[in-house]
């Protein structure tokens, strides 16, 4: 403080305290993507109780074009078996495009080991089998957003 300061020392220190604030955090989203519209919704509603918002596609195209859209994707959660795209090529087109790093879960039904490691090859985060439980998923996802259970 220099003697031309009109400012009082708790004042500066209040002034500072306020700039100091931390920057506000743009909400993460999860991307869900299966054909099975009841999927979607029964795991974007379990998000949704958690805090986590989401949006849904019900094919690959349909996902892309959200990526395009919304800067806030943080995750992918997507089925494989979907046409016309199936989620392995889904994943091949993120990995070969601006969202390369874009961490991606694997749920499917069906799906053969030779899916799984396919899918492992393409960096996934997991792979979960449906039905889709509640307390494999959550973890998997808050590790992905960087949340503290």
């Amino acid at each position: 403080m220099n003697d031309d300061d009109i400012l009082s020392g708790a004042e500066h220190e209040a002034l500072n305290a306020a700039n100091r604030h931390e920057p506000e955090k743009r909400p993460q989203k999860v991307l869900i993507v299966d054909d099975d519209r009841a999927l979607r919704e029964m795991i974007s509603g379990i998000l949704h109780l958690k805090g986590i918002q989401s949006l849904l596609a019900e094919s690959a195209d349909d996902a892309m074009k959200l990526l395009v859209a919304d800067d806030a994707i943080e995750l992918v959660i997507t089925d494989l078996r979907m046409l016309p795209t199936d989620g392995l090529d889904f994943i091949r087109k993120i990995r070969k495009s601006v969202w390369a790093d874009l961490p991606v879960l694997v749920m499917s039904g069906d799906a053969g080991i030779r899916d799984a490691i396919d899918a492992m090859h393409l960096g996934i985060v997991d792979f979960l089998l449906k039905p889709i439980e509640p307390d494999q998923l959550l973890p998997l996802v808050y590790r992905e957003l960087g949340i503290k259970a």
